[in-house]
């Protein structure tokens, strides 16, 4: 695929966007995997999350630096508009939201596991009936906060919309929402009940999404109504 251009979202983070001529389309949740190879034929392949919602012209992919990494070093800081990637995809048919289903949309991310989560939410923005949705969002910093922009735009057009931040490390002086890591009291206070029935999805490293899952259980929501996505390190 043809590299259209290169977004900065944070100082470690940017999205590829590529001309998605001839791609077959794919649901909100699935990721695509991309194979490098070097000139004496050594190659490396990773899984990226995509990020755009399903129909766009763009496909973005929304990639995070993994120190001493194969792959990410590369897309961040060599890869140019212009330049051609070779993907496999789309893959995963679990960890996916149509837009079909009537009840509430709850959406956990930790870091990077945002960008899964946003393809949904950009699916969910340009549909004509728009159900109630949250976001509960861990950053470190809010300038670690990806889409940041988009998400506080969105919200503001959208009351059906909710979204919590937490910032783990370092927060401004005015901050008001939480500070600290999300946990299980955060999430009750701010959940759909267990008896709306949302539909969950929570996408982050492996330690987040365990803890996040088990709480949701604990405040009595059905495990069959949980996905989730975890990531590690995995050379990058």
């Amino acid at each position: 695929m043809l590299v259209h251009d290169i977004i900065v979202e944070t100082s470690r983070v940017k999205s590829i966007r590529l001309k998605a001529d001839g791609w077959a389309g794919h649901l909100p949740g699935q990721h695509v995997d991309i194979r490098l190879t070097a000139e004496n034929g050594y190659r490396a392949e990773r899984s990226y999350s995509i990020a755009s919602p399903p129909g766009d012209e763009l496909l973005v992919l929304t990639v995070e630096r993994v120190e001493d990494g194969e792959v990410s070093p590369y897309l961040l800081d060599t890869l140019r508009a212009g330049d051609r990637l070779e993907l496999r995809g789309p893959v995963g048919g679990y960890f996916v939201w149509t837009g079909l289903e009537n009840n509430p949309l709850c959406l956990i991310a930790g870091g990077s596991g945002v960008t899964p989560l946003m393809s949904m939410l950009r699916h969910r923005d340009t549909a004509t009936n728009r159900g109630p949705a949250l976001l509960m969002y861990s950053s470190r910093r809010l300038q670690d906060v990806i889409y940041r922009d988009e998400l506080d735009a969105m919200a503001g057009r959208d009351p059906a919309l909710r979204i919590v931040h937490a910032l783990t490390r370092e927060a401004p002086p005015d901050w008001t929402g939480h500070r600290g890591r999300i946990d299980k009291s955060l999430i009750a206070a701010n959940c759909f009940a267990p008896a709306q029935r949302p539909a969950i999805y929570v996408c982050g490293p492996t330690s987040f999404v365990e803890s996040i899952a088990a709480w949701l259980v604990e405040i009595g929501f059905e495990p069959l109504n949980i996905k989730t996505e975890r990531f590690g390190p995995s050379g990058g």
